[in-house]
């Protein structure tokens, strides 16, 4: 059954994904945090985020404050990006953001498809390392189920959860190993994904790059639709 975008997000929702790092980190993952009610990040070996819920003087001091020299970080939010003193900015682009508008069926496959764990966690950031698919750490699996397929023993593709707020969970990790690509792998651990989040009795959402229409088409055809356009910006930390 199909939704319509009034209906799945309401206004106080919307505020959240003005945010969504912010309201993750300040709610479900806030055991997976640094910081306080000023400013927050998770922890380096969780993911490289760093929010805040304002853009005050004070709340972009603390989160200044949070980051060693050298650091990378990641900051998602609606409008512009901040100015954070003594950093440099090395990339900043716009986001779609898109959800989940029909309930995804039970779907059939010949592969077999794992729940991944911390045994898996080494293979499971060679692969991000290698397909880019967002910020991936060693314990990003931490912040929520991680499903994947081994081919021959080599983790072939995966998709998991990421920020979570409210009645909504983010599809992300979705990727393929190169030797494994052209065969529809990431259509079906996004399909399956998505279902696992439905299941859960939540809402599913994703972000893309605004630029990526392929990947948006993608998601378009398994019934997600944009609804909200955020900055994703990159900093490091002069030394």
């Amino acid at each position: 059954m199909k939704n319509t975008l009034e209906n799945l997000i309401s206004k106080s929702d919307l505020n959240c994904f003005t945010r969504p790092a912010w309201h993750s980190l300040d709610g479900a993952h806030q055991h997976l945090s640094i910081g306080d009610e000023h400013a927050r990040r998770y922890k380096p070996d969780v993911n490289l985020f760093l929010a805040t819920p304002e853009n005050t003087a004070t709340s972009l001091t603390h989160a200044a404050n949070l980051i060693k020299a050298g650091e990378t970080v990641f900051v998602v939010q609606k409008g512009p990006p901040p100015v954070l003193e003594g950093f440099e900015m090395t990339k900043s682009a716009t986001c779609v953001q898109m959800v989940a508008t029909k309930a995804m069926p039970d779907i059939s496959t010949d592969h077999s498809i794992l729940e991944l764990t911390d045994d898996d966690a080494a293979d499971m950031l060679d692969l991000a390392l290698l397909t880019e698919p967002g910020p991936f750490s060693i314990a990003t699996h931490k912040m929520g189920k991680f499903i994947g397929t081994r081919i021959n023993g080599q983790l072939a593709a995966m998709s998991g959860q990421r920020f979570r707020f409210g009645n909504f969970i983010e599809l992300s990790g979705v990727c393929t190993h190169p030797d494994f690509q052209g065969q529809g792998l990431g259509k079906l651990f996004s399909t399956l994904m998505t279902k696992q989040i439905q299941d859960e009795g939540k809402t599913p959402f994703l972000h893309a790059w605004k630029t990526n229409i392929g990947a948006i088409k993608i998601y378009e055809n398994l019934g997600y639709r944009i609804f909200n356009e955020v900055t994703a910006s990159v900093y490091v930390k002069n030394a």
